[in-house]
């Protein structure tokens, strides 16, 4: 099984594999058919950080499982796959149509989906409607030139909703737009956020 990464979706093998969660709704609300997603933080014993999504959208908990517990994992990447995106009960929403019209593009990146509408295609559960944003994942382990970023938020300025786009290089995520308008983004990292010029530059 791959180590899991920010973002992805994991299963989990009994409803004790989640510790250290303080928000009393994720007793009665989560069970280990429904998947946590991997967040941002530090460990100090090898355990992974993960978030618990309730069913409504300021229902969000932090959390941590033992790597043993993980039973299953999906990453945004498998979920923009254009025979599932096609397949989802949510073909007609949106965000799903939006992700068909990048999934029949070719990009010189690995790419997926997150926030709500990666969760519907992943579980099914009814989380998405017709006014969802898009969350979108772009993989930059390379640095990737501005112009071709340019071309990528062009296209998802014409979508059918509002879609924003995260990107991933090996020292943490920024926003895309953000970083397209002001040359300087919020750069998240496992031990906090900088403002940073180069998201791609190795801290000395």
């Amino acid at each position: 099984m791959n180590t899991p990464r920010p973002h992805d979706l994991l299963w989990l093998t009994d409803s004790d594999a989640l510790e250290d969660v303080s928000e009393e709704w994720v007793a009665s609300q989560w069970q280990p058919r429904l998947p946590v997603v991997v967040r941002r933080d530090v460990s100090h014993d090898a355990r992974i950080p993960v978030g618990v999504r309730g069913m409504r959208r300021d229902q969000r908990a932090a959390g941590w499982v033992n790597a043993a517990k993980v039973k299953r994992i999906i990453s945004p990447e498998e979920l923009a796959s254009r025979d599932l995106l096609v397949k989802s009960p949510f073909v007609s929403m949106p965000p799903v149509q939006g992700a068909i019209q990048l999934a029949l593009r070719e990009w010189p990146w690995s790419w997926g989906i997150t926030g709500s509408c990666g969760y519907a295609l992943a579980t099914e559960v009814p989380v998405l409607h017709a006014d969802s944003d898009l969350d979108l994942l772009i993989r930059c382990p390379q640095r990737v030139e501005r112009e071709s970023l340019l071309e990528w938020q062009a296209v998802i300025g014409q979508l059918l909703c509002r879609a924003d786009t995260q990107i991933e290089t090996p020292q943490g995520a920024f926003a895309l737009a953000e970083w397209l308008r002001d040359g300087r983004v919020l750069l998240k990292t496992n031990s906090g956020p900088e403002i940073v010029t180069d998201p791609w530059a190795l801290k000395g």
